[in-house]
């Protein structure tokens, strides 16, 4: 591996407001103290916060790059590399060059409160973000809290470049802004979904302007292959940094809209909306091979960890399918919360392979700290699963994992192939499956094994005590 190092970074010119009070925290290596690089704190004293007086990392010499890519409500059995309809050549290729997770989980069945949890390596209920923001840049409440730190910021510390593309979906108000959070570049738009043609003024949700970083910019054309333009271009700018970027697509994503070309590569699908979906996903892959195809031209594949995920399921109200699992968007069901999930990094793990246990995207946060020998001072709570994909640790990464919605109408737990979810829909309703013999969730337990769902419960009981109430109405 190329090693590459990065200076701290300096301020940019511009109208967003970067709080300037953070603290003088030691930086810790593994198992000791180092003082804190002056430039590092200079610059993150005079410029950046991000509300993360517990940031604390260091750099070290063959720090790979992070690269994320999250979509938004992907089908579960969309995708070729799924076994889907719709040929993904690109993300094909990364699932034969690293690891597909068969039980990969979100923390959430919709779009912000699983970012929220992605970019802070904390489940969101910790901190009360349980809802989807409305789209109000006036509000200084509906967003990731400002106590926070992001992935963003422990990279940033780290001496990491770091960048943002696409969907943010965490605030609309100017302390929410990702430049405040983290990130030294952005390009894309604050709210939860945008017209993939359509980019205008004002303070519009879905056609308002694109931004980079905070200033509205010109730019035409299909949104999926200006979110993989800019990729590219980041990574360019950066071949010789340390970088971590993130790049959020909105597709699939409602408004269904899609190039005629797209539309086209179709023309044998009669439904209309379907040709139009299979469409978006065919120019995602194209915006995802593009991507990859900038980390292969300057040389960066086997120095680039990469994750791809998609924030929750399909909702029912679009073509896509999250078959065979039940349910959809929105739902505590496998169809809600379980999703495809690959990681490459060529050379360090292994390649072309299924891992079976139950991962979570938590588990981004964790891993990407661990490549890159960073020591957060608050330990993520997903776990870092490149001991495990290599073989270096035995057993399952999680003794459990946990679902709340609706301020705890609804709740849910997995443990082993066990899962309980409770709902509160004017009525009590529990649900007990076992998922190994029944993946599509289809024969309900709850009353031959009730043991099994009280001891689930009491799982539950415990983690939700150190949550708290949601901080915000949700849309």
């Amino acid at each position: 591996m190329t090693a590459r190092r990065r200076e701290a970074p300096a301020c940019r010119a511009g109208s967003v407001r970067r709080s300037e009070d953070l603290g003088m925290h030691p930086l810790r290596k593994r198992g000791s103290l180092v003082a804190a690089a002056p430039a590092l704190i200079l610059a993150a004293a005079t410029c950046h916060r991000s509300g993360s007086e517990a940031i604390e990392s260091v750099p070290r010499p063959s720090e790979p790059n992070i690269l994320v890519m999250i979509v938004d409500d992907l089908g579960y059995g969309d995708l070729g590399f799924q076994g889907g309809p719709v040929p993904s050549p690109a993300l094909d290729r990364l699932a034969r060059q690293g690891v597909r997770f068969t039980s990969a989980y979100v923390t959430h069945p919709f779009c912000s409160p699983t970012r929220a949890a992605l970019l802070t390596g904390r489940y969101q209920q910790r901190f009360g973000h349980e809802y989807n923001p409305c789209f109000d840049p006036t509000d200084l409440t509906a967003g990731l809290p400002a106590g926070e730190p992001t992935l963003f910021d422990v990279l940033r510390g780290a001496g990491y470049a770091t960048g943002a593309i696409g969907k943010w979906h965490l605030g609309a108000a100017a302390p929410f802004h990702p430049n405040v959070r983290g990130t030294d570049e952005f390009y894309g738009f604050l709210g939860g979904a945008h017209d993939y043609f359509h980019y205008g003024a004002g303070d519009s949700e879905s056609r308002g302007p694109l931004l980079r970083d905070d200033q509205p910019v010109g730019d035409r054309g299909y949104l999926t292959d200006l979110i993989g333009r800019e990729a590219e271009r980041f990574i360019e700018r950066h071949r010789a940094d340390a970088f971590f970027l993130y790049v959020a697509f909105s597709a699939p994503h409602l408004p269904l809209q899609a190039t005629a070309a797209d539309r086209k590569a179709f023309s044998d699908v009669l439904d209309p909306r379907r040709r139009t979906y299979y469409g978006m996903l065919r120019a995602l892959d194209r915006a995802v091979g593009r991507v990859l195809g900038a980390l292969d031209r300057h040389g960066l594949t086997q120095d680039t960890l990469v994750f791809f995920l998609n924030d929750n399921g399909a909702p029912a109200m679009t073509p896509g399918t999250n078959a065979p699992l039940r349910g959809s968007k929105g739902d505590l069901f496998d169809g809600g919360v379980r999703v495809p999930m690959l990681l490459s990094w060529p050379g360090r793990v292994p390649e072309g392979v299924e891992y079976a246990p139950a991962v979570s995207s938590l588990d981004v946060f964790a891993t990407a700290v661990g490549a890159a020998g960073t020591v957060p001072l608050d330990p993520p709570e997903g776990v870092n699963l490149l001991p495990f994909v290599r073989g270096e640790r035995e057993g399952a990464p999680h003794a459990a994992l946990f679902w709340r919605a609706s301020g705890g109408q609804t709740f849910g737990v997995l443990s082993e192939s066990s899962k309980y979810i409770f709902q509160w829909v004017g009525e009590k309703r529990e649900y007990l499956f076992d998922l190994a013999e029944d993946p599509a969730e289809s024969l309900n337990l709850i009353q031959q094994r009730p043991d099994e769902a009280q001891r689930l419960r009491r799982l539950y009981e415990e983690w939700n005590g150190s949550n708290r109430a949601p901080a915000f109405d949700g849309c």
